[in-house]
């Protein structure tokens, strides 16, 4: 008697690829009684198809609160974006941003941890009531297994917003540092990692795809959560230098602080046609443009895919989402 298969088994077709893990490590700290402890580590997964055909790889970096799987799969059970990609002829890597999903973080050794996502943030985050958003994969009410699916991934970030987007971008840059030259994606509250990583590694970025990123500029999401250097809570690079001071940015006018190691390097901000960010989602673009780089912004109705919100990666439509996505990624050389 052969066993029983998961119904996943019907949606997730066979395929040919080869595939890892590793990590690039945190700092090794020494714990009150003399024990040495490492912090917020950062997970790293790959996969390859069988013929890599595409000229560099991706690097996948999850929202805040979020994990890897966000890319892996839907919460209804069908493949992710992750895959997509590789059968795109992509090597991907994703990964467990620092204090999130398998990257551990002990809140003695990061820091204390920020609120716990809640089911009522996940409806309002994610299945805004936003009239054309028919897309959602859960009903929109607590007690649907579809949306217990998606929020058992969320959990909790550090409280401290700017020392989170640092370790995002220490990480980040030595993952590069070892893999060579890729094109980051981002989504949500790891759009500022795309900016940070950029900046601290322009040789090896070779574009930023930042879907429905962390704004608008110089947002404020709670007490000591701003924005301070405009589209990061971590200080990035400006000429002339803002040193320990960013609050002249706000103030100046466009183009009159400039990101000098982002000059040169493809950059796209894409939204859902109903998502909340859709409204100000071209101000992250036109600041990047400002500051002297070279941004595109894609709203997914202009390219036909219609009825999205803030992770299209996770709705009924998201094998069209992507096409978008594919399209910008292949303009990268």
């Amino acid at each position: 008697m052969g066993a029983t298969l998961p119904e996943e088994f019907e949606r997730y077709p066979l395929r040919t690829s080869r595939g890892g893990h590793f990590w690039i490590a945190g700092e090794r700290v020494e714990t009150p009684d003399g024990q040495h402890v490492q912090r917020a580590p950062l997970y790293v997964q790959w996969e390859a198809p069988a013929e890599i055909t595409k000229p560099y790889p991706l690097v996948l970096v999850h929202g805040g609160g979020g994990q890897l799987t966000d890319w892996l799969g839907t919460p209804d059970g069908r493949p992710g974006w992750f895959s997509r990609f590789v059968d795109e002829g992509y090597l991907v890597y994703g990964v467990d941003r620092p204090a999130h999903g398998r990257s551990w973080a002990h809140p003695d050794v990061v820091g204390a941890p920020g609120p716990m996502f809640t089911y009522e943030l996940a409806l309002g985050l994610f299945s805004a009531e936003i009239p054309g958003h028919d897309q959602g994969v859960w009903e929109q009410r607590i007690g649907d297994p579809v949306l217990d699916q998606m929020v058992a991934s969320m959990g909790y970030f550090p409280a401290d917003l700017a020392e989170s987007q640092r370790l995002d971008q220490d990480r980040l840059a030595r993952l590069l540092d070892r893999i060579g030259p890729a094109i980051v994606v981002t989504h949500s509250a790891s759009g500022p990692a795309g900016w940070l990583v950029a900046d601290a590694r322009p040789q090896l970025v070779k574009g930023v795809c930042a879907i429905e990123p962390m704004g608008p500029p110089f947002n404020a999401f709670g007490p000591g959560m701003k924005l301070d250097y405009g589209i990061t809570k971590a200080p990035l690079t400006y000429e002339p230098p803002v040193g320990d001071d960013p609050t002249v940015l706000e103030s100046a006018e466009p183009g009159a602080y400039r990101l000098p190691n982002l000059a040169g390097i493809p950059v796209v901000v894409m939204v859902g046609e109903t998502s909340p960010f859709s409204s100000w989602g071209h101000l992250m673009s036109d600041y990047v443009n400002a500051a002297g780089g070279s941004a595109e912004f894609v709203n997914f109705a202009d390219q036909g895919v219609r009825g999205n919100g803030h992770a299209m990666m996770f709705e009924k439509n998201s094998d069209e989402a992507i096409v978008p996505v594919l399209d910008w990624l292949a303009k990268v050389r």
